[in-house]
């Protein structure tokens, strides 16, 4: 590849981190491209679709950011660790539009991305069996109520505010045994 060519691949990747992390996903490829000092055609050329270029600009950082999240889960007890990571999520969600659209897999076909989202998916359900497992989380819960709660913490964040701290709060208190059982 040509030495302008590596650096038009640079800025384009630049310029979508930037403004998916401030926009979240759906970022115009248009801005990107404005950004970048490119077509938006060039764009499709080098990576072939929002998607690709997605892959390319945003999975290590949303990988990092998930890797930030797992570290963050702190407890000692399974329920806690649980919690915990449910609550480092959500606040990572909340602070990165595009780490909010990766983990709440609004872009179902950016491989790299999905990847990211079923890391994060089976990070929750591994601390949910162990809670399940000394009786701290409800027996009934199932793995996918993981992904549907990133997805509803992804909406409440979307609308801004708050909220989502208080609708988090809720879920988790309807998953707990010992809240639940009280």
């Amino acid at each position: 590849m040509r030495a302008d060519a590596r650096r038009n691949l640079e800025r384009i990747r630049a310029a979508a981190s930037e403004a998916f992390a401030e926009h979240g996903l759906d970022a115009p490829l248009e801005d990107i491209a404005r950004r970048a000092g490119v077509s938006a055609g060039t764009i499709y050329h080098r990576f072939g679709s929002r998607e690709g270029l997605m892959d390319a600009a945003v999975s290590d950082i949303a990988a990092r950011k998930l890797d930030a999240a797992i570290a963050a889960t702190t407890g000692t007890t399974p329920w806690e660790r649980f919690e915990s990571y449910v609550s480092a999520l959500g606040e990572v969600q909340a602070a990165d539009p595009a780490f909010n659209d990766v983990v709440a897999l609004r872009y179902p076909h950016a491989g790299e991305l999905r990847s990211v989202h079923e890391r994060a998916i089976a990070q929750a359900e591994t601390l949910m069996r162990a809670a399940q497992a000394d009786g701290s989380l409800r027996p009934d819960a199932d793995p996918s109520d993981i992904g549907r709660l990133i997805w509803l913490n992804a909406q409440a964040i979307r609308l801004g505010g708050d909220w989502w701290r208080r609708g988090l709060g809720f879920f988790l208190d309807g998953l707990s045994r010992t809240r639940h059982d009280q």
